[in-house]
């Protein structure tokens, strides 16, 4: 297979915290990939270096076959990698069709500076909003939005420049199980339709039934990669992580 994100020996230190330590992994093309560790063991630091958010003391990244490291995230955006987080980030005052449009690599905020959206922009948006099952909340703040639906707007939003690479950080976490099923459905139908995923979350049941690989996180190194199923059964992970029955 092909390698469409390659980390090699990303290290970051925050004053006497080595938070990663020579860490290195990939993310082949056209998989969903899972990286999973206990609270503190690299994974948002990772995605931070990855996705340009905070330079790297060392190591490099290449995404796509180029080397992407320092570059900034809407660099980033521009070559095809977008990013969701842990905790959901929108412009409040905004309705959630002008979140999408805010996320439009054709023009974005200069759209709604220029009070004017383009109708490309908005087919584009309406058309996300009703793939996510939102479209109803369209002209509504995005600050009235529940969690979840935030949640879903987010995952929209990243989807308007048409990435080929998404890091999804924790999508399950404090979502209902109703839209939880919606956002592991869409997940897998991008998936189907070639789009690759680099997943951030703890939530055992969703990493084991959506991943292609797993990658185990601790003490800012890899533990252990593999299937599901491998990792289910490795003894290194099941002790230190994911616990015996």
């Amino acid at each position: 297979m092909t390698a469409l994100l390659e980390a090699r020996e990303l290290s970051k230190a925050y004053g006497g915290l080595q938070a990663l330590s020579r860490c290195s992994f990939e993310v082949q093309l056209g998989t969903i990939t899972s990286l999973i560790g206990p609270n503190g063991a690299g994974k948002t630091t990772a995605f931070d270096l990855i996705n340009g958010i905070v330079a790297a003391d060392g190591g490099s990244v290449t995404f796509d076959g180029e080397d992407v490291t320092g570059m900034l995230p809407h660099q980033l955006t521009r070559k095809g990698m977008s990013r969701t987080f842990q905790i959901t980030r929108d412009l409040g005052e905004m309705t959630a069709l002008e979140n999408m449009v805010v996320s439009s690599p054709a023009s974005g905020i200069r759209s709604l500076l220029g009070n004017r959206i383009l109708a490309r922009e908005r087919d584009r948006a309406m058309e996300l909003l009703e793939f996510v099952g939102i479209t109803a909340l369209a002209h509504t703040s995005a600050k009235k939005l529940s969690y979840g639906q935030k949640k879903l707007l987010e995952f929209a939003s990243v989807l308007m420049s048409e990435p080929k690479l998404i890091l999804l950080d924790e999508p399950a976490g404090g979502v209902n199980p109703a839209l939880l099923e919606r956002i592991i459905d869409r997940i897998r139908d991008l998936n189907r339709r070639g789009m690759s995923f680099l997943v951030v979350e703890h939530n055992m049941n969703v990493v084991m039934q959506l991943s292609d690989w797993v990658i185990v996180m601790a003490h800012g190194e890899v533990l252990a990669q593999g299937t599901p199923e491998v990792i289910q059964s490795d003894d290194i992970v099941l002790d230190a992580y994911l616990g015996r029955t």
